[in-house]
């Protein structure tokens, strides 16, 4: 980071904007496998969001399960690139360049809501933006969440490296207590995902149902 440079939590959309202007997709161009792994609930035609999409890999894959996928992301150039990863693969999604408080989120909308390594957020961040999860879904919708554990801080092969930001089976639990927890794993795995997430990883991944 040169004198010059924000520290990336100051200032997330020039950051964010700088990484995403890369050639290539940083994360890769392929769904995460968390969230292939799990979606398999939803079915074609309904209704569900990808919070803080970068780029677009698993938006598009969920448009291309047939569903009616609506995502936003802070970085104006990561949407841009996840737009034209739609046209590639000839499927249409709601895209909206915003920030996880400035997004309108719509109550009891969605069948389904994807959080992939949403990790930026500070704890106070955080709980505003489980709490707008949980209230989008509809009752029975479906949430499929994958972040870092405070592991990952030893591996630093992804992730933000400030351990308030990473998450914790007890925190989970308490953030979702008044979901249906289907799936809590904390479990270690090799990640490919791009350059931005490559390596042995400290992850913990989550599926519950709005009651």
């Amino acid at each position: 980071m040169t004198q010059n440079t924000p520290p990336p939590f100051t200032d997330p959309a020039g950051t964010w904007n700088r990484r995403f202007s890369e050639e290539g997709y940083l994360f890769g161009s392929e769904p995460n496998e968390w969230l292939r792994e799990h979606a398999a609930p939803w079915r074609s035609g309904q209704r569900v969001l990808c919070v803080a999409d970068g780029e677009g890999r698993n938006s598009v894959w969920l448009a291309r399960q047939g569903l009616q996928v609506e995502a936003f992301d802070i970085a104006e150039v990561g949407v841009a690139k996840a737009r034209r990863l739609a046209a590639e693969h000839g499927v249409s999604v709601d895209y909206q360049v915003a920030d996880c408080d400035g997004y309108a989120w719509p109550q009891a909308a969605f069948d389904g809501v994807a959080a992939i390594f949403v990790q930026f957020a500070d704890p106070a961040m955080r709980e505003r933006l489980f709490a707008n999860m949980v209230g989008s879904l509809k009752p029975g919708g479906l949430l499929i969440l994958q972040g870092y554990t405070p592991k990952q801080l030893e591996y630093r092969t992804g992730g933000p490296p400030i351990a308030s930001h990473l998450y914790t089976e007890p925190m989970l639990r308490e953030a979702f207590a008044g979901m249906d927890l289907l799936t809590l794993r904390e479990y270690e795995a090799e990640v490919n995902e791009g350059s931005g997430h490559r390596g042995r990883s400290a992850l913990i991944g989550l599926v519950a149902r709005r009651r």
